[in-house]
């Protein structure tokens, strides 16, 4: 992959107001990111009044299943948020969390899935999308190689065009949860496009996994770290998410043009201004041996022998007087 393909996710930081989410689409568009990522959730279909909070945030929702009705859009609101988006030049992507919303976002009309960590194994989710023909990226965060070995065979039986994402569930995440490790293990486990899903809050893990092979990544945007929502504290500012865009953009172009170490003919001419010539540090006179201890290297090469050839002259007799700091030649030297 030429370019690594950036998503700012935005997930739920819109707080159910329709404004907002308008808001961070032109605030993402500054930035350089590919694509801007929303969750589509549909209470009814999703989730139940069972369902427990991950964190308790909320002074509004006396349940998730309240929170998750509350960041609920229409058909219509949807489709304004994704002509939104084509319009400034950012790809829509939501990721479903419902049969019920698959059929709503083809409706709205999406290139691809983003499939979230806790829904790996729900093949009845995965079986809905895959029926859509459209590339799958899926998150790992909390799932075992073994029961990624058991949906990535449900993809590949089915001919899905899928990627994968290392990604901790833990917001935020530290250093010690990044797992790059694990990015070379899925592209050699999978032979698959693989990415980095990032809850850090912070911008050197997304760069450090693009130095480590990430085709893709994936981090939460805010506006203010303080604002009210479960991602906020794990998410990036705008000034940081400019910021990493611009690194990530030039370390992947850094990898995409390899150095050839066994040419360095386009040195020449800096090699003759910075490489030195051999110089004698004191006045001597005819007939003097050359001792290590006489020697000085001076700028610039070709006045003198080469540096690098210091050894070939040392117990060599001098046939004329030299000045201190003269450059030393072989015309200088007994034969």
């Amino acid at each position: 992959m030429k370019e690594t393909f950036i998503i700012a996710e935005i997930a739920q930081a819109h707080d159910g107001s329709l404004g907002l989410a308008h808001s961070y689409i032109d605030a993402v568009a500054k930035t350089g990111c590919n694509a801007i990522k929303f969750q589509t959730h549909i209470a009814e279909a999703e989730s139940s009044l069972e369902e427990p909070f991950r964190v308790n945030f909320s002074f509004e929702d006396k349940t998730r299943y309240d929170y998750w009705k509350r960041m609920e859009f229409t058909l219509e609101q949807w489709k304004e948020i994704k002509a939104h988006c084509d319009k400034v030049g950012l790809e829509f992507i939501s990721s479903p969390f419902s049969n019920t919303a698959v059929d709503l976002l083809e409706e709205v009309g999406v290139n691809r899935y983003k499939i979230g960590s806790g829904e790996v194994n729900n093949f009845v989710l995965l079986e809905k999308i895959i029926q859509t023909g459209k590339p799958i990226i899926i998150s790992s965060g909390m799932s075992s190689f073994e029961e990624l070995d058991k949906t990535v065979a449900f993809l590949k039986n089915r001919n899905a065009n899928y990627s994968i994402l290392q990604c901790t569930t833990a917001y935020p995440t530290k250093p010690s949860q990044f797992g790059f490790n694990v990015l070379k293990e899925l592209k050699e486990r999978y032979n698959v496009v693989v990415g980095f899903s990032d809850h850090s809050s912070s911008i050197e893990a997304s760069i450090a996994a693009v130095a480590l092979g990430a085709d893709i990544l994936e981090f939460h945007v805010v506006f203010n770290k303080e604002m009210f929502g479960p991602d906020a504290k794990a998410s990036l500012n705008f000034k940081e998410t400019k910021k990493l865009v611009k690194a990530v953009r030039n370390i992947k172009k850094a990898l995409n043009n390899p150095i050839d170490k066994n040419d360095n003919s386009n040195f020449k001419e800096l090699k003759q201004i910075f490489e030195k010539s051999l110089a004698i540090n004191k006045d001597l006179t005819e007939g003097h041996v050359i001792k290590f201890s006489d020697l000085e290297a001076k700028k610039p090469k070709g006045f003198g022998i080469l540096a690098s050839d210091y050894q070939r002259i040392i117990g060599k007799e001098l046939n004329k007087d030299l000045n201190k700091w003269d450059f030393l030649t072989f015309k200088d030297l007994k034969e």
